[in-house]
């Protein structure tokens, strides 16, 4: 029995050892080292004390000393980040230019001191999300258990740390970040969609914000909400076209649970689009928008649905 599980247990070793056509095709050509997970969740922890350290360390009341502790989270941020992200240019498309292993890290290097360089705007505006979650849910007693307790404040920190790495075409690196926060909140933002300040997401499990979405000031979405495509279209090979295809929500929206918005729609400012409804179609400012009986609608072939 032994004999016959080594058997076993050595060919599929060799099998599995063989580079398939199929994942070599899906590999960079390069044989650089990947991105590391693990390294990526220490740049988001490291963002996260800088930017609200009285609550990821060891309050500090003097200034100075809390200066010397953000200083060193900085350099250690700034390492880590320089190194996944000299990893992940190999999967840039349109980064020709960058070829030797000196021009990859001086790339990196300039791509990370851009991204330090915006850390003031981020903390600003996780503050204006934490005040907006805390005026918006009567049962949260203080800022503290916002910050510490509710998936929103997470999932937007994963979310503008992406978005500036991704404003900066920072290649993989956005999408394992949203990613790491979709998988442990179950809200699913593209690094890509456009969100202002004073942002919540009350509960927030089942959100879903797709890549081309524009989300203005003092907006509220509620579990389950989707802003999604309605359809996709294609160029002449068959290839899917990367086109604005999501909805654009303006300043003081309401959107409560499971409501689907889809497609480059407009709702327009101080609205509120009532649950479990889907909306297609633009909606003036000022709207209140509810779903009396069933509607039915067509869509061709389920396409962005």
């Amino acid at each position: 029995m032994e004999k016959k599980s080594n058997d076993i247990l050595l060919k599929n070793v060799n099998l599995l050892s063989k580079l398939t056509d199929q994942e070599v095709g899906m590999m960079p050509a390069t044989e650089a080292p990947l991105p590391s997970v693990e390294q990526v969740k220490e740049i988001v922890n490291l963002v996260k004390s800088i930017i609200f350290p009285d609550y990821f360390n060891k309050r500090q009341p003097n200034e100075t000393i809390r200066s010397y502790y953000i200083g060193v989270h900085m350099e250690e941020l700034s390492r880590l980040l320089i190194k996944q992200i000299a990893h992940g240019l190999q999967f840039c498309e349109d980064c020709e230019a960058i070829k030797t292993k000196q021009q990859v890290y001086q790339e990196a290097e300039r791509l990370t001191m851009d991204f330090i360089g915006e850390l003031p705007e981020i903390k600003r505006l996780l503050y204006t999300d934490v005040q907006a979650m805390f005026d918006n849910d009567p049962a949260a007693p203080n800022y503290g258990e916002v910050i510490f307790c509710y998936p929103v404040v997470n999932t937007m920190t994963h979310y503008r740390i992406a978005h500036k790495l991704h404003q900066l075409q920072v290649p993989v690196i956005p999408r394992i970040i949203t990613e790491l926060a979709h998988s442990k909140t179950g809200i699913d933002i593209h690094p890509g969609a456009q969100i202002g300040e004073y942002f919540a997401i009350d509960h927030g499990t089942g959100v879903v914000i797709g890549e081309t979405s524009i989300i203005g000031n003092h907006v509220t979405l509620y579990q389950g909400v989707t802003l999604g495509a309605k359809s996709f279209k294609y160029d002449e090979n068959g290839n899917m076209l990367n086109i604005p295809r999501h909805p654009i929500i303006e300043d003081h929206v309401t959107v409560y649970s499971n409501a689907s918005i889809l497609g480059r729609i407009t709702i327009g400012h101080h609205s509120v689009i009532g649950g479990n409804i889907w909306v297609t179609n633009d909606v003036p400012p000022y709207s209140r928008i509810q779903q009396s009986k069933a509607v039915e609608a067509s869509f061709d072939g389920g396409l962005g649905i």
